[in-house]
């Protein structure tokens, strides 16, 4: 009879409430690259069907209310739109979350972990909707605010699933632990922001050419990496900060490796 027992991976909740944790920008980048190279294809899957539901969801809601244009015009349309979106895409876009936690503890996925959630669909609606308030809330006043913000709630939807906390325990718990290390994780985000960048530079040399198709391709390419880059990049950050706890499997004999699940 096979045996289990638990095994915790990473940082745990109580040494980063402490602080007791560390951050390697160059080691956390090098590291989210390598899986991305190997595991880039279900987080692009997952994140194309997030998008496509955005889409539909944007466009039925907007039609019921005079259609697109008339949305723009009208702030109040506009930011119920946001509400609407953000509380029907994220219970499915935890799930992409989710892949980048998993590969970072040497779990493979698949697209279909988007649909793993669900059930705390409602939880992660609620967390997703009150952390863009509180950013946006911190850009309206000063800029430094949500910057703040949305670097120190970055690993709050995980959180919801993964530990199973409400939205306000999640919340106020991300904004305890990531204070200690802040600068780095602003660091390694800054990064990625720069990489975005540089990706649309051939873009904008060639929009105005005859080759402007070929910046579009160049771009969505390397969003290919990006994206999942982005992803596997929190996954390692949620690893060495909160850790995350599988059950392990002691195999027969004759096998020669564990086998572990969540």
């Amino acid at each position: 009879m096979d045996e289990k027992k638990v095994v915790q991976i990473g940082g745990s909740i109580e040494k980063s409430l402490q602080g007791e944790y560390t951050i390697d920008v160059p080691s956390v980048l090098k590291e989210a690259w390598q899986l991305t190279l190997r595991s880039r294809i279900a987080i692009n899957l997952g994140l194309l069907f997030t998008l496509i539901l955005g889409i539909v969801v944007s466009f039925l809601i907007s039609n019921t209310m005079g259609g697109i244009d008339q949305v723009i015009k009208d702030p109040q349309s506009t930011t119920l739109l946001n509400i609407v979106v953000t509380m029907v895409i994220y219970p499915f876009l935890v799930g992409v979350e989710m892949m980048g936690v998993f590969h970072a503890v040497g779990l493979k996925t698949n697209s279909k972990l988007i649909f793993a959630f669900l059930k705390r669909g409602s939880w992660v609606a609620v967390c997703a909707l009150l952390t863009s308030v509180l950013i946006t809330l911190g850009m309206s006043l000063f800029f430094f605010p949500g910057i703040y913000l949305a670097v120190a709630l970055s690993l709050a939807l995980p959180l919801v699933v993964e530990k199973k906390l409400s939205p306000i325990k999640a919340i106020t718990l991300s904004l305890q632990v990531t204070r200690f290390q802040w600068f780095k994780l602003l660091s390694i985000y800054s990064l990625l922001l720069l990489t975005l960048f540089l990706s649309l530079v051939p873009l904008a040399i060639l929009a105005k050419t005859s080759f402007s198709v070929i910046g579009v391709m160049l771009f969505l390419l390397a969003l290919t990496f990006i994206a999942p880059l982005f992803y596997n990049v929190k996954g390692i950050l949620y690893r060495e900060i909160f850790g995350m706890q599988l059950q392990a499997v002691d195999v027969a004999p004759q096998q020669t490796s564990d086998t572990f699940s969540a």
